[in-house]
């Protein structure tokens, strides 16, 4: 059936409305890719070309999300030739206290494998949905897993959103939201709670690890990230809103939303000086008092 002027025009305009996949898209994917294992240190790459195809970006794209990999430490060798290589110390790089503000997808992971470390884990996190989290948990579990490392005591609490309120953000640019938004939020968040739980408990069962996870439901959208490691350590990220697009129940949907994964991560460590020792302890006072007082008990809903 022909399509009439108008309607072609209109589709035309719905079409262009979706944006392509940034080069910050590419290598945040890639980086998550590395972090959890799927790509290995001293793995080969797959070609451009091939990443290209896979992420429907031009091969400049692709360069520049490499080039952004390398500079991370996390991958060697990136040239227009041969596929890049990821680093032998891929799991490691940037992972001292000390180092510059990094988006959390870089930052998290390394810091939270230094924390597994100790004998006794405490891991403290105010955050939108726990996704950050989750993504830097798998690294130690596998560790623990393979037999290389295995902490006596594992303590993690996690301060989320409610599920009651009306969140701030992701928030329809125009109109009313229909719920679309809350809806989805709400989905990821007790998916990745229920993920985290399981996933953390189950050292009871396989390594004799002595877990617990608890989670606590906050009145508010929190406007930073925060993590606390072992009381010596706070990350501290601002969430940073920008306008997007994506497709939801068919629709194409302009809104307000934060991308936890790049926020930039501010490290502070205990001894370091001062400033960052005063920081941890607020921190902590700061994380205790909402956990004591207005936060209230979080069951993800099935």
């Amino acid at each position: 059936m022909a399509v009439e002027p108008e309607h072609a025009a209109v589709n035309a305009r719905k079409t262009s409305q979706r944006p392509q996949k940034s080069h910050h898209d590419v290598a945040d994917e890639l980086r998550s890719r590395i972090r959890s294992g799927v790509l290995r240190p001293g793995q080969r790459m797959p070609t451009q070309a091939k990443l290209a195809d896979e992420f429907g970006v031009e091969r400049g794209a692709v360069r520049q999300a490499l080039r952004i990999l390398q500079s991370e430490n996390l991958l060697t060798n990136v040239s227009k030739g041969s596929p890049a290589t990821v680093a032998h110390h891929a799991g490691e790089a940037l992972a001292g206290p000390e180092t510059p503000p990094q988006p959390t997808m870089v930052a998290l992971a390394p810091r939270i494998s230094a924390a597994f470390a100790a004998p006794h884990v405490e891991i403290d996190a105010l955050c939108l949905t726990s996704v950050s989290l989750n993504l830097a948990v798998g690294g130690p579990l596998r560790e623990i897993h393979a037999g290389r490392i295995k902490p006596a005591r594992v303590d993690v609490r996690v301060l989320l959103p409610s599920g009651r309120i009306d969140l701030a953000f992701p928030t329809p640019v125009e109109g009313r939201d229909d719920d679309r938004l809350h809806r989805r939020w709400l989905a990821q968040r007790n998916a990745q709670g229920r993920v985290l739980r399981h996933n953390l408990l189950a050292l009871r069962g396989t390594h004799g690890i002595d877990v617990h996870v608890s989670f606590r439901a906050l009145p508010f959208t929190p406007p930073v990230k925060l993590y606390l490691l072992n009381g010596s350590e706070a990350l501290f990220a601002y969430y940073t809103l920008t306008r997007r697009g994506e497709e939801i129940d068919h629709e194409y949907l302009e809104m307000y939303d934060a991308q936890g994964t790049r926020s930039m991560l501010f490290p502070f460590a205990q001894g370091v000086g001062l400033r960052d020792t005063t920081f941890v302890e607020q921190s902590h006072l700061w994380f205790n008092a909402l956990w004591e007082t207005i936060s209230s008990d979080l069951e993800f809903e099935t």
